[in-house]
């Protein structure tokens, strides 16, 4: 095995961790690294560039990638979707950018959602040891 094949993730029947392939990814690529809309089908143009790479392990990291908050942010103001060489592939549909608003408003709602939740939880949990606090100083020194 060489050097640069040592390098690559490794074969197609051995699931790759996802984080190592994204890092890779970024790394070679402009499109990953600033999370740029990715063409229809860039699946395609990775298998061909990395032909080791497994399908499943592809398609998880792009499941990853696209779901990211920053990649969406990205899409809410792109106008074109990006090929692995930079080159442009096609256009960012109104539909595409409206989807990933819709996706952030309910990540952001469901964050929010639970800081507050977990807020209540701690004034309620101080609450009680205020509580506790006063029947041990009201009943304790007797």
């Amino acid at each position: 095995m060489t050097t640069a094949e040592s390098a690559t993730p490794v074969a197609s029947d051995k699931p790759t961790d996802i984080r190592v392939l994204l890092k890779d990814l970024q790394a070679r690529f402009d499109v990953f690294r600033n999370y740029s809309p990715l063409a229809i089908g860039i699946d395609k143009q990775l298998f061909a560039a990395l032909p080791e790479l497994s399908k499943k392990s592809v398609r998880l990291a792009m499941r990853s990638h696209t779901m990211a908050t920053r990649y969406l942010r990205e899409m809410e103001k792109a106008t074109h979707r990006l090929n692995l060489d930079g080159s442009q592939a096609g256009e960012v549909t109104d539909e595409n950018r409206q989807h990933a608003t819709e996706l952030l408003k309910e990540r952001f709602k469901k964050q929010a959602e639970q800081r507050k939740a977990t807020e209540a939880a701690a004034k309620a949990e101080a609450l009680k040891q205020q509580k506790l606090q006063q029947l041990t100083e009201k009943f304790g020194r007797r």
